[in-house]
């Protein structure tokens, strides 16, 4: 109810806005920067946790970015970026009766990153169930039972769902525990049949220290001559049946107005920020298939270059980013069902090619204008008009918590018959609807043989996170 009374308080500007930052003991953060080495197998993370976690500027040698906002940023950092940004936000307080939501600057990708190879089930698991225990005692947690906390994790979900308790099976157990189901963490992907994760975009190569800069870069991406329709920058997955991407790299191979970015072969052009972002600036359209998992980082690269979108699987984003992107998906991307590459139903080319030119330029204007809320904003500082996706993330959270305050003193939930396993139906719910039925992308998010409900971590899930880590050793030799 105190909480809630702060939102009425038309005086405070911070009014249902507060958040309450737990001082965690810094084996649970701090720490593990200090051990940076032991962040991953085959990556140095030192480097990349310097400059609050962006990592070492880009120099702009090639004239492909601006002169200032640029680092070689990790695709898994976002941990450390999030903490930091926190560390700015305009309403922090020390009250946590008036918080409007509960951050928990745990370290949580970083803590998986140094077990998930040679170590055994329980210290895999040590942190987390520290953590929770830590948690628990605490009387902030004992108001809602932790359904006012969140963590943010830089790491797909499926490290953290594992399902047995069996040696040779995938990751650490912290989104099924039972504390952790209470609080909401939000990945860089969440898994479709389950309700406490939620996707934001992973981070780019851009972190603005002023909205100067963002303007510049958006007006920059609207005037860029693009010589290619269409391109992709990725490798085959000759090891995944269920992959479409040696298709689309004929299809780009075969097309005079393709443009293709291999990356397996030898010294990889795929490394280099400047290659993979001139390209995206020369395209109109950026092929986004599934990567290892559901997602990729590539997506929002692209979408920084002001290059459109074209998704294959629903699970890469239109049911994974629901807070950051559009629910109307056709007003900044093309959806070409992967079923259509598999039967080989027309060309990529063909159907791109049917798009009148002043849709594509009103598409790419939307991205454009996507793009403050797609990257995080230099930790060091604060934007001023723009909100970042650190500033969309938090506001999700506290309408989240905010409802949920609200239904409870009013005895009542938010959904009618909310079923666990169609997790990713709800976000995509019009107004006023309170119950999920069929929906034209269930094909997509049918469970594979042998998930039961409400699991989405053992076969082919597990499996995607393993071949996530395995791509990202083959990356570094």
């Amino acid at each position: 109810m105190r909480a809630l009374r702060t939102v009425q308080n038309k005086t405070d500007r911070c009014g249902g806005r507060y958040i309450y930052v737990h001082d965690l003991p810094s084996r649970f953060n701090d720490d593990m920067l200090k051990e940076c080495r032991s962040l991953s197998l085959w990556t140095n993370m030192c480097k990349f946790t310097t400059n609050a976690g962006m990592g070492p500027p880009l120099e702009n040698v090639e004239g492909v970015f601006s002169n200032t906002g640029w680092y070689a940023t990790n695709q898994f950092a976002v941990d450390v970026i999030f903490s930091n940004r926190m560390k700015q936000y305009d309403c922090l307080t020390n009250d946590s009766s008036l918080a409007a939501a509960i951050f928990v600057p745990f370290y949580a990708g970083f803590d998986i990153a140094r077990y998930l190879w040679g170590y055994n089930i329980s210290r895999r698991d040590a942190a987390s169930l520290d953590l929770v225990d830590w948690l628990m005692k605490r009387p902030e947690w004992k108001i809602m039972q932790g359904r006012d906390h969140f963590l943010v994790a830089g790491r797909i979900t499926w490290d953290f769902r594992r399902l047995s308790e069996e040696e040779g099976d995938w990751g650490n157990k912290l989104l099924f525990l039972p504390a952790a189901k209470n609080m909401s963490m939000l990945v860089v992907e969440s898994s479709p049949w389950n309700a406490n994760d939620f996707g934001i975009p992973y981070p780019t190569y851009f972190h603005p220290a002023k909205d100067a800069d963002v303007f510049a870069w958006q007006d920059r991406m609207r005037k860029l001559e693009r010589k290619y329709l269409f391109s992709f920058a990725g490798a085959p997955r000759p090891g995944n049946p269920k992959s479409i991407r040696g298709q689309i790299i004929d299809q780009c191979r075969g097309s005079e107005l393709g443009k293709l970015l291999e990356c397996d072969f030898g010294e990889s052009k795929c490394h280099s920020p400047s290659s993979i972002m001139q390209m995206f600036q020369s395209s109109h359209f950026c092929l986004q298939p599934q990567g290892d998992s559901y997602t990729r980082r590539s997506a929002f690269d692209s979408m920084l270059a002001g290059c459109i979108p074209v998704f294959f699987h629903p699970g890469s984003a239109y049911t994974q980013y629901t807070w950051h992107l559009p629910k109307n998906f056709t007003t900044y991307s093309v959806f070409i069902p992967e079923d259509d590459i598999r039967l080989r139903n027309g060309s990529i080319e063909e159907r791109l090619s049917q798009i009148p030119p002043e849709q594509v330029q009103i598409m790419r204007e939307n991205v454009i204008n996507l793009i403050p809320q797609l990257i995080y904003a230099d930790p060091r500082s604060k934007l001023e008009t723009f909100k970042d996706a650190f500033d969309v993330a938090v506001q999700a959270v506290i309408d989240k918590v905010t409802r949920l305050r609200k239904n409870i003193i009013e005895g009542r939930t938010e959904y009618d018959n909310f079923v666990e396993e169609n997790s990713w139906k709800y976000a995509l719910l019009e107004e006023g609807q309170r119950e999920a039925g069929w929906h034209e992308w269930d094909p997509f998010f049918s469970k594979p043989k042998g998930e039961s409900a409400g699991d989405g971590s053992t076969g082919s899930s597990a499996e995607a996170a393993k071949n996530s880590w395995k791509n990202e050793q083959r990356d570094q030799k």
